[in-house]
């Protein structure tokens, strides 16, 4: 038996991390570490919590789980969801940032002809 804590990552993912974090520089590194290891963290989480689910009185966890993921893992916007975000949330009178132009210019390339 092992005194580690359930959530403790196992060595050879620490090791993927400490490479990843090699390639960066600077403060990177333990930015990259730390954003690694929380979310490997938040997926045991959630993989306990669905199997709860499972095991609980619950008449059918079928349903419950992926509303249970879907709320807990939401997908990120879309190329076309965050231009028009962008657009949505500046409508009176604004100027774009060069960050705002780049992605509305990638998300109208995307569109077809």
């Amino acid at each position: 038996m092992t005194d580690q804590h359930p959530i403790t990552p196992p060595p050879e993912l620490v090791g993927q991390w400490t490479a990843l974090a090699n390639e960066e520089e600077g403060c990177k590194v333990w930015s990259a570490i730390a954003t690694q290891a929380a979310q490997w963290g938040a997926d045991r989480e959630l993989e306990a919590c669905c199997e709860w689910l499972h095991d609980t009185c619950v008449e059918d966890p079928e349903d419950i789980v992926p509303e249970l993921q879907a709320a807990r893992r939401p997908k990120p916007l879309s190329l076309k969801e965050q231009a028009l975000a962008l657009v949505e949330q500046h409508e009176d009178g604004w100027r774009p940032l060069p960050k705002d132009w780049d992605t509305i210019r990638r998300a109208l390339e995307a569109l077809d002809d």
